[in-house]
């Protein structure tokens, strides 16, 4: 089992850093008070190997309670339990300057003046920080830089991140647009197989509307050019550290060009190694509301 406590200087990338760890496939609780630590390493080290990576924020949140982190180390230690700790430190200059970008307050320092709470948190950190297993200065990293060590520390051997996960949705404007949506593209401008009688009660799951969609010079040239987009946009976004990507493609109900262009896309992606999923979030909205379903 790896046992991870990430500790550090508020402000010095704790929150980017569980993100990143819990990227890695790492259980992971925030501001767990420093007590409970020996019963929580207990109940995992029960699972039998079902919990083997674990990764646990303690920081200066924590207020008085706090104190009892060295009592609950010192507990693991007498028990055998193996842990690390990790901690995040950056330069007062930067820190001072991220908290004045967030707007937020130092949590040591109630009276506004930040660098007064950096130097109190140093002091109250300096012990931990010593017997840190890793130590990384984020002063001059961005959030991708750290997500890259933090995936070359705590990962597993060999393990990168290099994948995007892309889901393809199809949707019906008249249903709203996927909250979630990344990339949005309305295919509305092709003629709609609602209005073919035989066709109407079918969906772009199905053979006769799929050939109708296809059928349209128009819909192979969209969906070349879409293709094109996101092979250039998928590279470009896992540089800059973008893990997951909604692709939502809508017409009016949902049910047949965009459930047909959705497929044709997810398709063409997926023959090209990508990792992809497809939702036809609301192919079945119109059947449901009166329409034949089939």
């Amino acid at each position: 089992m790896r046992f991870v406590i990430v500790t550090g200087l508020s402000g010095a990338g704790k929150t980017q850093a569980i993100r990143s760890l819990e990227d890695l496939g790492y259980f992971c609780v925030d501001n767990l008070p420093p007590t409970l630590i020996p019963k929580f390493a207990e109940a995992c080290y029960q699972t039998d190997g079902r919990i083997d990576k674990i990764a646990l924020v303690i920081d200066i949140r924590g207020g008085e309670f706090f104190d009892d982190l060295f009592e609950s180390l010192k507990y693991l230690k007498e028990q055998g339990y193996k842990y690390e700790i990790l901690f995040l430190d950056a330069s007062d200059e930067v820190l001072v300057k991220r908290f004045k970008e967030s707007r937020r307050k130092h949590p040591l320092a109630p009276d506004g003046r930040i660098l007064n709470g950096i130097v109190l948190e140093r002091n109250r950190l300096r012990e931990v920080r010593d017997r840190a297993s890793n130590l990384i200065d984020t002063s001059n990293f961005s959030n991708m830089k750290l997500r890259e060590e933090i995936t070359k520390i705590y990962g597993e051997k060999g393990q990168i991140e290099t994948e995007l996960m892309i889901t393809i949705v199809s949707f019906g404007f008249k249903y709203g647009i996927p909250l979630d949506s990344d990339l949005v593209f309305d295919v509305r401008f092709l003629p709609n197989p609602y209005y073919i009688q035989e066709l109407k009660y079918f969906s772009g799951n199905d053979k006769p509307v799929r050939d109708y969609v296809m059928s349209y010079g128009e819909t192979i040239q969209f969906i070349d050019k879409l293709e094109d987009m996101l092979v250039f946009l998928i590279p470009n976004y896992l540089k800059e550290g973008k893990r997951q990507l909604i692709v939502s493609i809508g017409c009016t109900g949902g049910r047949h060009r965009s459930v047909a262009i959705a497929n044709a896309l997810f398709s063409r992606l997926n023959k090209s190694g990508n990792k992809v999923n497809i939702d036809h979030r609301d192919i079945d909205e119109d059947a449901n509301k009166g329409g034949k379903k089939l």
